[in-house]
């Protein structure tokens, strides 16, 4: 039986560094375009999260990975600016839902176009070398490949 890679072995540690490498790309394009629209790195991530389905305050902060009192005061924020409202969840009228106003939607909208460092060199994939990224990348992060 053959034995498991080291977790230290030389292309391992140049996978991990590339993926660092893209993560910060990525997270420096994401605080610049959210600057561009007067939103911190964290409002814009909830307004993302939002984009894609309402979420109740709970929930955002288990993705976060934050406090629910943090994103209380995000979730504020966006409101004052009429981009995030509170609804109650159709299910459990006791549970506030955040959901995008349009104008939230069109400001995600916006900020996922200006996201573009990967999108050159994503073009220069095939769709088969595309699909194969994203399985594995989903199959690092514990997740079934579609």
């Amino acid at each position: 039986m053959a034995t498991p890679l080291a977790r230290t072995d030389p292309l391992t540690l140049e996978v991990v560094d590339l993926i660092g490498t893209v993560v910060a790309r990525y997270y420096e394009e994401y605080e610049q375009a959210a600057a561009q629209h007067s939103l911190t790195g964290a409002q814009a991530r909830v307004l993302r999260l939002l984009s894609l389905e309402p979420l109740p305050m709970r929930r955002l902060a288990r993705q976060l990975k934050c406090e629910p009192s943090n994103v209380t005061g995000i979730i504020d924020r966006l409101e004052a600016r009429e981009l995030v409202e509170r609804r109650p969840d159709p299910a459990d009228r006791r549970v506030k839902l955040a959901v995008p106003t349009e104008k939230g939607l069109a400001t995600a909208a916006l900020m996922r176009d200006a996201l573009d460092f990967a999108r050159e060199p994503l073009a220069g994939l095939t769709v088969t070398e595309r699909a194969l990224l994203r399985d594995l990348l989903k199959r690092m992060l514990g997740e079934s490949p579609v």
